[in-house]
């Protein structure tokens, strides 16, 4: 999830902060009045109530199948419509929450420390659910202050994709443009990019900004944010270089604001995408669109690779989803079985088995799933059926970014630290500031809103 969309949702959580201000955090969070209590021994019953997940596709509703399948008389309803934030604190504030969350995992930690989701550890004991399955920086955004608040589910990498045809006309390779070599990346977006008047017909690379910004710091060896998540690094000189270098990408081909504009005239979801019409030379992007690409324009000539560190090794930054249970939650045992069953290995076969029948149907390669299992990861992988290139390459390409994947710990103010950090980068993006300048500002704001929401967090302890 980019951090302009991520920002928007989270935004609301400090919005919402009033209703929920006194609530416990760590012991079970009372919120709405009571707290969900574990029976793992209990006989399942009653309604199941769902927010934020729709249940649209095969690897969806295969799952869903085993679900309900394990929770007998359970009576499984979902709430229309994607996740609102605001309309699930105000419930959980006035007692009348869901029974089970379906959340971003870099909004767990927001959520847990206003008390309207609860520590884990009696649902995981209970259910058996096996943490150590997990991707490890999956299970890690998702554990705030030594507690679990969520159950992974899928994992969202970056991989490098790139116009071959573009690359070797400008006499470059996909090494040019993954990161690798900062240098090579920018004089690669010089080379390829191609403007018609004031506008820009081609563009060479699109570093991706504002959202990938973490990504190019950690590829850089730094970090925006401490691994304890207490201390914002926006001011670091890996940060501001790692801004520095990402922004002049744009300026060598004419500016930012021309190249979002061709960006966003972009049939990206369409046979007419960058890619295939030739008009876009590489960018770093979420493996799902792998996908999108072969379905929608199979002979597009892509290469592809992982985004590499600047020492050569592959890296990603890890984004999914994650079941958690609110405060009052009315079924926490049935929450909980629901959330075991969704992420389990049994579970992610089914998904496999079904998202396959459907590709082999399409006369269409199965290019795989990342579901936050490293179990089901691995037995998934193997069932891939993009033989041939440059799809076997993006799949593998896929699979080892998986397994070399960074993200930011939880912190109880995700929120306020991505405004700060979104907002320094549009300013910059925007020509109203230096990068140094704007993260330095960011830094002033983040470290505030972090040194509050834990001071908040451990005072309610």
């Amino acid at each position: 999830m980019g951090i302009d969309r991520r920002a928007r949702a989270l935004g609301v959580v400090a919005a919402a902060g009033l209703l929920l201000s006194g609530c416990a955090v760590g012991t079970g969070g009372q919120s709405g009045g009571t707290d969900a209590e574990f029976d793992s021994g209990a006989e399942l019953s009653g309604d199941l109530t769902v927010m934020g997940f729709s249940g649209v596709d095969e690897v969806a509703t295969s799952r869903m199948e085993l679900a309900e399948s394990e929770l007998g008389d359970v009576n499984v309803k979902l709430i229309e419509g994607e996740l609102d934030i605001q309309q699930f604190l105000s419930a959980v504030a006035t007692g009348d929450p869901p029974s089970l969350l379906y959340a971003d995992r870099d909004q767990i930690g927001s959520l847990a420390a206003r008390g309207a989701i609860i520590p884990l550890e009696d649902c995981i004991d209970g259910e058996g659910i096996e943490t150590g399955d997990f991707v490890e920086s999956a299970l890690n955004q998702v554990t705030l202050d030594g507690s679990v608040y969520g159950i992974p589910e899928f994992n969202t990498v970056q991989l490098t994709m790139a116009n071959a045809d573009l690359l070797e006309g400008a006499g470059m390779s996909i090494e040019d443009v993954n990161g690798s070599d900062r240098e090579a990346m920018t004089e690669a977006a010089a080379a390829m990019v191609q403007r018609d008047g004031g506008k820009v017909s081609v563009i060479g690379v699109d570093s991706k900004l504002p959202e990938f910004l973490p990504l190019w710091v950690a590829a850089a060896g730094g970090s925006v944010m401490s691994e304890d998540g207490r201390t914002a690094q926006l001011d670091d000189e890996t940060t501001v270089e790692s801004l520095e270098w990402a922004v002049d990408i744009y300026e060598q081909q004419g500016g930012f604001s021309a190249i979002k504009a061709t960006r966003d005239a972009a049939d990206f979801f369409g046979g007419g995408n960058q890619f295939a019409t030739n008009t876009l030379g590489a960018m770093p992007m979420e493996q799902w669109y792998l996908n999108v690409l072969n379905e929608v324009s199979p002979d597009a000539p892509m290469v592809f690779d992982t985004v590499r560190t600047t020492e050569g090794e592959p890296i990603a930054f890890a984004g999914g989803s994650a079941w958690a249970i609110p405060a009052g939650s009315d079924n926490p045992e049935a929450a909980c079985r629901w959330a075991r069953v969704m992420t389990s290995v049994d579970a992610w076969r089914a998904a496999a088995d079904a998202r396959l029948a459907l590709r082999e149907e399409e006369g269409l390669p199965f290019t795989g799933i990342l579901t936050g299992n490293t179990v089901a990861d691995e037995e998934i992988e193997g069932m891939t059926t993009a033989d041939e290139a440059p799809w076997s390459e993006g799949v593998a390409a896929m699979y080892e970014a998986n397994q070399n994947t960074r993200t930011l710990p939880a912190n109880p103010a995700d929120a306020e630290f991505d405004d700060a950090m979104q907002e320094a980068v549009n300013r910059v993006l925007n020509g109203q500031a230096e990068p140094a300048e704007a993260l330095a500002k960011a830094q002033e704001t983040a470290q505030a809103a972090l040194d509050e929401a834990w001071a908040e967090l451990e005072g309610g302890d």
